[in-house]
């Protein structure tokens, strides 16, 4: 590498460490600080992004990134992705990047109440700033990347995926659940209700269970923190994990499952290729990437058959009570349950893509002006009544649930289901690899598929696009029949 590459590699390992203050930053606002402490937290995350804009926008990196040579595929990735990111870093003045985060982090707040109390109206003004500052930011990284605004917001997330392919994907999977939801209902009520577990389940007894269970799928709590928070999440550093989750005293699943979602997303962050830490190639391959891992984990892993005979033993030695309660069989028809609902992080395999793509499609007609945010809540109702039949009973079960678009992520929901889709089809490729991974699971061993998700995903970094990391582990790009060939093997067949 030439000296103009090395002074680019040293910039970025200053900017990814001050996104590392600022993501640890973020975590505390989230798990640990004090109602009080929002604005003044506030002010310094938006310092942090200005300053991680201006080591990014710097005269000397346009100069460097002309004369940058690499030698390697690693080296000319990192290379590669340096440029696009200065690209999407000139597009954008840092006034306006310190003002996105402000009224970001402004309105993250006023939503929390706004949920509490279900009063749309409470958060109303701050989103349309968010929406405002959202739009301007799109239509600048549009000129500069020769994409539509909505598209270069989802660069952001997710490299190389467009509206245009995300649109037909989504398109054939609602013509799916018209015909997979009715089916699904049918035979889930032929084969009877499930036994409920009977709490009250501890909350002491929760957190020791979630955590050893985590740990059995191969994160080491060396390296990782978990704490509590209203909307679970994972976060922190590729060193030092923080995730979270919320508890309930009558619900031992909420707590647990959540855990485990965000495990596979540490276990990602966790496996990432130290070598290039710190370097854009070093990064998780985008936000779709990211959710196949957390898919692969909850649903594909640890929601299957295998491994809920292991777990369930697990739980009733902890809670005690009826053993036939625990039995697998009984806590698959309990946590794989379809029933059409109001909330997206409630819902099972086969409807939440349909909260997906209401998203979607409402985060477009937001970001192009053809949706203004004060008819957002009627929106929501109408487009879930089109997708499930079912309309929100207020704002709090509605468009009030997620936390996205009040702290400013628009463009990132196709994620969700683009990952849903992709876990599928690497948990396929994984089972044909791996002849023994699920009769280790029945016995609470993760470690085969882990194995192979750390050599295929997580030691990939970002060197490959979401398509052609897919191609490596699976032989064939993103194929949606995976997903509902899964779907239709576990809810479909009697």
């Amino acid at each position: 590498m030439n000296a103009a590459y090395q002074r680019l590699k040293t910039r970025h390992a200053r900017i990814a460490t001050l996104g590392e203050a600022s993501a640890m930053l973020g975590w505390d606002a989230s798990a640990m600080m004090p109602q009080g402490g929002g604005a003044a937290r506030g002010d310094q995350l938006a310092l942090l992004a200005g300053m991680m804009h201006e080591l990014a926008i710097a005269p000397e990196v346009a100069e460097d990134l002309a004369a940058a040579e690499a030698k390697g595929e690693w080296e000319e990735a990192n290379l590669a992705l340096m440029r696009h990111g200065h690209i999407r870093a000139t597009a954008l003045d840092t006034a306006l990047v310190e003002a996105v985060s402000l009224a970001n982090s402004r309105c993250e707040k006023i939503w929390r109440e706004a949920r509490k109390s279900a009063d749309f109206a409470l958060v109303r003004p701050a989103l349309e700033e968010v929406v405002r500052l959202q739009r301007q930011t799109a239509q600048a990284l549009a000129a500069a990347l020769n994409l539509s605004p909505y598209d270069a917001l989802m660069d952001g997330f997710q490299r190389g995926v467009t509206a245009a392919e995300v649109e037909p994907i989504f398109a054939t999977y609602e013509g799916f659940l018209a015909e997979a939801l009715p089916r699904a209902l049918e035979i889930q009520a032929r084969r009877g209700p499930a036994i409920p577990l009977q709490g009250p389940f501890p909350v002491a007894t929760q957190k020791a269970m979630a955590q050893a269970m985590s740990a059995r799928m191969g994160l080491e709590y060396s390296h990782a923190r978990l704490d509590e928070s209203t909307h679970p999440f994972c976060g922190g550093t590729p060193s030092d994990v923080r995730i979270t989750t919320r508890y309930h005293e009558g619900d031992v699943a909420q707590a647990l499952l959540g855990v485990l979602h965000e495990t596979g997303h540490a276990l990602y962050e966790r496996g990432l290729p130290e070598a290039y830490r710190r370097q854009p190639v070093g990064e998780a391959a985008g936000m779709a990437a990211h959710e196949s891992q957390s898919l692969i984990i909850e649903m594909q892993a640890c929601r299957g058959d295998a491994f809920l005979g292991f777990l369930g033993r697990e739980l009733q030695a902890a809670y005690g009570g009826d053993a036939a309660a625990y039995d697998g069989a009984n806590l698959a028809k309990l946590w794989r349950h379809v029933r059409p609902g109001f909330i997206r992080v409630d819902a099972d395999e086969i409807t939440y893509p349909a909260h997906v793509i209401l998203r979607f499609r409402l985060e477009r007609a937001l970001i192009s002006g053809d949706l203004a945010v004060a008819d957002l809540p009627q929106a929501w109702g109408e487009g879930l009544q089109q997708l499930l039949g079912i309309t929100p009973p207020d704002d709090a079960q509605g468009c009030l649930q997620d936390i996205h678009w009040h702290d400013g992520a628009f463009g990132y929901f196709p994620s969700y289901t683009l990952g849903a889709m992709a876990a599928a089809q690497l948990m396929g490729a994984a089972r044909a690899a791996t002849p023994g991974l699920d009769a280790a699971l029945a016995q609470g061993d993760a470690s085969p598929l882990l194995g192979w998700l750390r050599v295929n995903l997580h030691a990939q970094g970002s060197r490959l696009g979401f398509q052609d990391l897919l191609r490596s582990a699976t032989g064939k790009a993103l194929d949606p029949a995976d997903f509902t060939a899964h779907l239709t093997r576990r809810y479909l067949t009697d």
